[in-house]
């Protein structure tokens, strides 16, 4: 039983890995794209705010998938080492969500002032 425990986990993080990749890379194409198009298209730099903004958006769910993957991992590892990398890799990653979450919270809250007035 614990074999097909592990077997279905393993399954289960490298799909819930390959979501985040296209995430992520999907994130960054449009990035690119919208990032050339607004260099050579807009003046006041709006556009490219709003480039990062959703870059940022795709960067969040990416992360949060790899988190998700950890999560399982941690389920079926049998070192402590493997759980310390684990946890260290949890961490960084719950770190940079948690700074990308804030700075798109405060950009939300700065266009929202800045619409409003």
């Amino acid at each position: 039983m614990r074999k097909w425990l592990v077997l279905a986990t393993n399954v289960a993080v490298d799909a819930i890995d390959w979501l985040a990749l296209v995430l992520i890379v999907v994130g960054a194409i449009e990035a690119f794209f919208q990032g050339l198009w607004t260099m050579f298209a807009s003046r006041d730099g709006h556009y490219e705010r709003e480039v990062w903004l959703r870059l940022g958006r795709w960067l969040v769910a990416g992360l949060t998938f790899q988190l998700a993957a950890d999560v399982l991992e941690t389920a079926i590892t049998t070192s402590w080492d493997e759980v310390a990398r684990l946890a260290a890799i949890a961490a960084i990653r719950t770190f940079l969500n948690y700074f990308l979450e804030r700075d798109l919270g405060e950009i939300r809250q700065r266009s929202a002032q800045s619409n409003s007035n």
